[in-house]
């Protein structure tokens, strides 16, 4: 239950302004199936994170729990500051959209999320955790909390948040996990 937990807030919160939840509001707008959007994002969100994590606990198996706690907690201050950065919108490719909401979303979606903040948060999140399941499915419900709302109350939601102060929490949070890691393998 911890992994699960500690896997939805930040994850919700990486991925707020995010180029991924750019792309939810760019799908809203060109299509009219949400639902449709809705299951291409946990579809896509699951292969990749499944993904994700697996490599995590992976990686966790062939390093030393001293090493791998250092790696970790170094890893989760490094996206921390990451996040600092806001994410542009990148030119979403056409060719895609002809498939319809569910296959356009589904791709578009998948590969928006390769070395995403949030891929990378799975990753490290299985590391230091152990547990594939509970982390993919914190950083599947983190993901969707983050972006259903957009789909919905996308214009009204994007004007209205304050996605430097939300940046900063989840930095703030990112790197206190990291720290609570370091910290952990000095006591």
């Amino acid at each position: 239950m911890q992994a699960f937990v500690s896997s939805v807030l930040p994850v919700a919160l990486a991925e707020i302004g995010d180029k991924t939840q750019l792309l939810t509001l760019f799908l809203a707008a060109r299509f009219a199936k949400k639902y449709a959007i809705i299951a291409g994002m946990v579809v896509a969100t699951l292969l990749n994170h499944v993904v994700s994590a697996w490599l995590g606990v992976e990686l966790a198996r062939w390093l030393t729990p001293s090493v791998m706690s250092w790696v970790v907690g170094a890893s989760f201050i490094v996206v921390g500051l990451w996040l600092l950065k806001p994410d542009k919108d990148d030119e979403v490719s056409s060719r895609y959209l002809q498939y319809g909401a569910f296959t356009a979303t589904l791709v578009l979606f998948f590969l928006a999320e390769i070395g995403d903040k949030t891929q990378i948060a799975t990753i490290l999140l299985a590391a230091r955790y152990h547990d594939v399941f509970s982390v993919v499915t914190g950083s599947t419900v983190g993901l969707l909390i983050a972006n259903v709302p957009v789909i919905f109350l996308g214009a009204w939601l994007m004007q209205r948040l304050p996605f430097k102060a939300i940046r900063i929490g989840a930095c703030v949070l990112f790197c206190l996990l990291g720290l609570f890691t370091l910290l952990h393998v000095w006591g």
